[in-house]
């Protein structure tokens, strides 16, 4: 199976990108709304007890982590910002991908960067290539390997923090085949860890397995040389029949992946297959001013597999309401928003929890199942109240976070020094910038 130059071809590709003014302004969107997210998870449960894990590692303490003072080892560095990113499931996500490539590809990148001495320019160049790479394998594995119970973030995320580190190292063809490889063979990550810290790590393994691989190759360690080619390549081992190889290297940057389909920015910090139908049950609550004490039951439709990242029914914290389209709903119609507090690691109120059991899940048996394709995703809530009335409101796009700058206001908090970043962000070209932006990191 595959065509043997799949490989080869991708890294060709990877090594001639020369992104063009619409990407990158798409990337700096992309790393200020990973900001936001990371900043915001500074406090999150799983965080301090991964820092005590990682305390032994040595190296040399030259690149920083968000919100802490000090400096650490790089491939440290990039294993706790790509944590601290994913912490609140708050950041982006890609069709192509099926996942979320920024808190993956930026702190390895940010960890490369500081170490090298980089300027803001080659970064974003970088950003952008790490998330090619990414969503294009992520089309040419195709649905089935999410269906397997793959977690995409952390499975294709080495492979794109790799392609990107290797394109700012500047490694040549063989050296960038060997980071590929290197990445290929670090992929791992099961959806049965959706709800829990785990989650959460998955995303700073893979930046730390990317940036891993680059400095391996950088070194001169060996590897196979077509990772994505053959019977057992990574393609055809983790896609199984669906795969299609040549999505793989088709249509690069033509146009980019980050500017389409583009990165999609959250407004709550939960799942994003929920997003449909918190918009939905938002709507109604606004539009009929609902009583949740008159909602006898509710019900919400999705296409086959639109709720297979919804893991959690009856969530016991607001952590675990985070994979749950019940909870999300509850919370809707019982507070008229979902803010950040509503998905800590803290009990769920009773009133959420017995609306919740109130909510149930429907499959649309007509609707195409959920693919790549935008148009085969959406939700509809179906509200039946206590006065006989029924409600309904389906949801095909999720509303985005269009304002960055506010998004990062409220997760980060105002300190004057972190109150600088978004400005920063929408400057940085130079390798002073870009060292500004990581001194902020650490105010």
């Amino acid at each position: 199976m595959g065509d043997p130059s799949i490989t080869a071809e991708f890294v060709r590709l990877i090594r001639s990108s020369a992104p063009g003014p619409a990407a990158v302004a798409a990337a700096r969107d992309g790393v200020l709304d990973f900001l936001a997210c990371a900043f915001g998870g500074v406090s999150d449960r799983a965080i301090a007890p991964l820092e005590a894990a990682l305390g032994g590692e040595g190296g040399a303490a030259i690149a920083s982590v968000i919100g802490r003072h000090g400096r650490v080892a790089p491939l440290t560095a990039a294993l706790l910002n790509g944590a601290l990113g994913h912490a609140l499931d708050y950041d982006d996500v890609q069709r192509s991908v099926g996942g979320h490539p920024s808190t993956v590809i930026l702190p390895a990148l940010f960890a490369l960067a500081e170490e090298q001495g980089d300027t803001a320019e080659a970064l974003l160049d970088a950003y952008v290539v790490g998330v090619e790479a990414m969503a294009r394998i992520g089309l040419a594995l195709g649905r089935q390997h999410y269906e397997a119970g793959f977690h995409p973030t952390a499975t294709l995320g080495p492979i794109g923090a790799a392609a990107a580190t290797a394109f700012l190292a500047g490694l040549d063809d063989a050296g960038t085949a060997r980071a590929l490889s290197l990445a290929a063979t670090q992929s791992a990550g099961l959806r049965l860890q959706f709800g829990s810290d785990a989650k959460p790590l998955h995303a700073g393994l893979a930046a730390r397995a990317g940036l891993f691989a680059t400095r391996l190759a950088l070194a001169g360690f060996g590897a196979a040389e077509d990772a994505f080619d053959g019977p057992i390549g990574f393609l055809a081992v983790y896609g199984g029949e669906g795969t299609e190889p040549r999505l793989a290297i088709e249509g690069w940057g033509e146009p980019w992946q980050i500017v389409s389909p583009g990165l999609i920015f959250k407004r709550y910090a939960c799942c994003s297959a929920s997003h449909f139908a918190a918009d939905a049950a938002l709507a109604l609550k606004a539009e009929h001013a609902i009583d949740p004490q008159a909602v006898v039951d509710a019900t919400v439709t999705f296409a086959r597999g639109g709720d297979a990242a919804l893991t959690v029914r009856q969530p016991r914290t607001g952590l675990e309401g985070r994979f749950s389209v019940e909870y999300v709903v509850a919370a809707a119609l019982q507070d008229g928003r979902l803010g950040l507090d509503l998905f800590a690691d803290t009990p769920v109120r009773p009133e959420l929890a017995a609306l919740s059991a109130r909510v149930e899940r429907r499959i649309d048996p007509c609707a195409p199942p959920v693919s790549n394709d935008p148009a085969t995703r959406f939700s509809t809530v179906e509200l039946r109240l206590a006065d006989g009335r029924v409600l309904s409101r389906r949801v095909d796009r999720p509303l985005p976070a269009n304002d960055l700058a506010a998004k990062f206001r409220d997760a980060a908090g105002p300190a004057p020094a972190v109150a600088a970043v978004p400005e920063i962000v929408r400057s940085m070209r130079s390798r002073d910038d870009l060292a500004a932006l990581f001194a902020a990191f650490r105010a």
